[in-house]
């Protein structure tokens, strides 16, 4: 994983000092711009090409983020606290994100950002590992059921975000 990340340039965008802080140090194999406010972020992303973007969603304008990151190709993980419900990973995904991830889970990050870079390299095919990862926080974070309220969408986000038997492997 740290060699995928290996001098890759991210952005990463929170209003919490110490979020910035932990991120800047767990991506220290990494080239990080660090915003604290979609202004610093918005001129960072006008100014610079990035590998990929680490974007929170509440305080800084994290959707207008996600749009200004996707007119750039930029790929970008949504990290969150104050904003994790069914509703904003439905809305994060439908938007362009390539992750939704909780900042509980912070300290997997690079496993996060790493799927990304390579699921870009092989190309349109986008993983579905993040999710695989994460559907046992989220069922337990959300409650039985909960995907049934946008079942269209998890139908054809089942069809879209594949997972290989190899990667299910890695996960368990």
């Amino acid at each position: 994983m740290e060699e995928t990340l290996k001098g890759k340039k991210i952005l990463v965008v929170d209003d919490e000092p110490d979020i910035l802080e932990t991120l800047e140090e767990i991506l220290d194999m990494c080239l990080v711009d660090t915003a604290p406010d979609f202004d610093t972020a918005e001129k960072f992303l006008k100014d610079n090409d990035y590998d990929v973007a680490v974007l929170d969603i509440m305080g800084v304008r994290g959707y207008d983020l996600l749009e200004l990151s996707n007119r750039k190709g930029i790929p970008a993980l949504m990290l969150t606290a104050h904003a994790l419900s069914a509703e904003n990973l439905v809305r994060s995904i439908k938007g362009g994100a390539q992750s939704y991830v909780p900042k509980d889970k912070i300290s997997d990050i690079t496993t996060y950002l790493s799927e990304i870079l390579v699921a870009r390299d092989k190309g349109p095919e986008k993983t579905g590992t993040w999710f695989a990862r994460l559907k046992p926080f989220f069922d337990k974070k959300f409650g039985t059921g909960w995907r049934k309220e946008h079942e269209e969408f998890w139908r054809d986000f089942d069809k879209t975000y594949h997972v290989t038997k190899e990667e299910i492997e890695k996960i368990m």
